[in-house]
């Protein structure tokens, strides 16, 4: 597969309502504020695609290109985020917004009010069993926010990730900076997924979303932020 990869435990074939699909990761150098999304997908993808294709790429990158990734030492947490940090789940797959730093770039991103009120409801979800509701208040800014851990390359190791800006508007712009190819901004986990952003609007997020559901791609040593959706041949 020239020019592409498939990780480390991970299936380059699933099949999706009786259809099979292939996950091309592509691997690139390691990207930060100093590139341009549109460029590095350019000089990684334009030689490989073909028609029908969809470029999955992954938002954590897409951000780290727009300053984004924000070091730990410049995030000066206030009372409020350590306390609320203490009453989010922790999971093996990331430590979301139970840092003091995370939570509080959540309230910077989404605001006091909102991030409270989240809070309340995920508070009242929990008595009664229900999970989830937090972020369902708080929104996909929220949901987005990463923080460090240590499969994640230096220096984003040492810094909280926030959503991309715009994330529907860079797709339309590496769309177009590939001659039209189909473009989706990820934010794909082992817990699950979202489409940040598509390109065009006739892409079936849903769909994308459970091609990509046992995240294909890595953002540690295998630099592969990311990948090619391919309608896999008979």
């Amino acid at each position: 597969m020239d020019g592409f990869v498939v990780n480390e435990n991970k299936n380059e074939i699933i099949e999706v309502d009786g259809v099979k699909y292939r996950r091309l990761a592509i691997k690139t150098h390691v990207i930060s504020e100093n590139d341009v999304i549109t460029d590095v997908a350019v000089k990684y993808v334009k030689d490989l695609a073909v028609e029908g294709d969809i470029l999955f790429i992954t938002e954590k990158i897409v951000g780290c290109t727009q300053g984004r990734a924000i070091p730990l030492k410049d995030i000066k947490p206030r009372p409020l985020a350590k306390f609320l940090c203490k009453f989010v789940l922790k999971t093996p797959y990331g430590i979301g917004l139970a840092m003091p730093e995370t939570m509080e770039m959540a309230l910077r991103e989404c605001g006091t009010i909102r991030i409270l009120f989240a809070a309340f409801v995920s508070a009242i979800g929990k008595l009664i069993g229900k999970r989830g509701w937090f972020y369902q208040i708080a929104g996909e800014r929220a949901r987005a926010i990463d923080g460090p851990c240590d499969c994640t390359l230096p220096p984003f190791n040492e810094c909280v990730s926030l959503a991309p800006d715009k994330p529907e508007k860079v797709a339309e712009e590496v769309s177009n900076a590939l001659g039209g190819l189909g473009v989706i901004i990820t934010d794909i986990n082992d817990l699950g997924g979202n489409i940040l952003g598509a390109y065009p609007s006739s892409i079936d997020c849903d769909l994308m979303v459970k091609i990509l559901k046992d995240n294909p791609l890595g953002q540690s040593h295998e630099q592969t932020p990311m990948g090619i959706i391919r309608v896999a041949e008979e």
